[in-house]
């Protein structure tokens, strides 16, 4: 909602730190139902988004959403008691859009946005913007088991990237086909392709992201449905699976060239895929 003409022409007091003061002191003491019912404080508030309208934009936001952000921050006692209340509203709502955009980047909640921990990690890649097909260099789509490695890493560099682009594809389609949420099954499994592009192999992609707790945190999934998530997608990493189906995993058994319909027959797999199904996050 924009500022009326009327509000344009009209100045009210608290343009000015004082004058803020004034009226967030005014609205705490009128106590519950004074933000809803104050004509006052709904022009604040449409004040708030208009000035705030262009640190919104350059983190990519919604006027209204750095508005929010003031609103919180006005509703806190420490700003009404601050020596310049518009100052402290302006960090808070600074470092508010930061921690939306770098929450949007990750995939995760703003209030883990916020946390130190997460700072040392770069947004998440999305399988398909790299500009290089996997199996063009990474070892982790050669196998020692016949002619597979060669169906793996085709000569042809376009039907190599449209091959894999597939795979990763289908193997989004199973899991949400099984229960899991679409978004879980897409944010996972790119999770999991972009740090198997960093491994020198499927088997040493699947220990560090099995030690990946930050991972688990960022994608919100429990523990149990990350594990089968991981086996299902890079295979068991048990040496004496290597050479079944298990031990492959789905994402290199749909680049050799087994059907989406096959893993959807296998039925081993889909229980472990339907029993881990997540039911909405957490950590257990």
């Amino acid at each position: 909602m924009a500022r009326t003409e009327r509000e344009r022409k009209h100045r009210y007091g608290f343009e000015d730190s004082e004058g803020l003061r004034a009226l967030l002191t005014r609205l705490h003491d009128a106590g519950r139902g004074a933000w809803r019912e104050d004509p006052e404080a709904a022009a604040l508030m449409r004040h708030a988004a208009e000035k705030y309208a262009a640190l919104a934009r350059k983190h990519g936001l919604d006027p209204w959403e750095a508005a929010t952000a003031a609103f919180e921050a006005m509703r806190n006692p420490s700003v009404r008691r601050a020596q310049d209340p518009w100052a402290v509203i302006t960090h808070a709502v600074r470092i508010t859009c930061l921690a939306e955009e770098r929450g949007q980047g990750l995939l995760c909640s703003v209030t883990r946005a916020r946390r130190p921990q997460y700072s040392g990690f770069h947004d998440a890649q999305r399988f398909s913007d790299r500009e290089s097909p996997l199996t063009d260099y990474h070892p982790a789509f050669c196998t020692s088991f016949g002619d597979e490695a060669d169906q793996a890493t085709p000569s042809n560099a376009g039907e190599a990237s449209t091959r894999i682009r597939s795979a990763v594809e289908d193997a989004i389609v199973f899991f949400a086909l099984l229960g899991w949420p679409p978004a879980t099954a897409r944010t996972g499994i790119e999770y999991i392709c972009t740090r198997l592009a960093e491994a020198p192999s499927r088997a040493s992609a699947f220990e560090a992201l099995h030690r990946d707790f930050h991972a688990r945190a960022l994608l919100d999934i429990p523990g149990r449905s990350w594990l089968a998530m991981l086996r299902t997608v890079l295979g068991n990493p048990d040496a004496d699976l290597a050479h079944t189906a298990a031990g492959r995993g789905i994402l290199l058994r749909l680049l050799v060239g087994e059907p989406l319909g096959g893993l959807l027959a296998d039925d081993a797999l889909l229980a472990e895929v339907v029993l881990c199904a997540p039911s909405g996050g957490g950590h257990g």
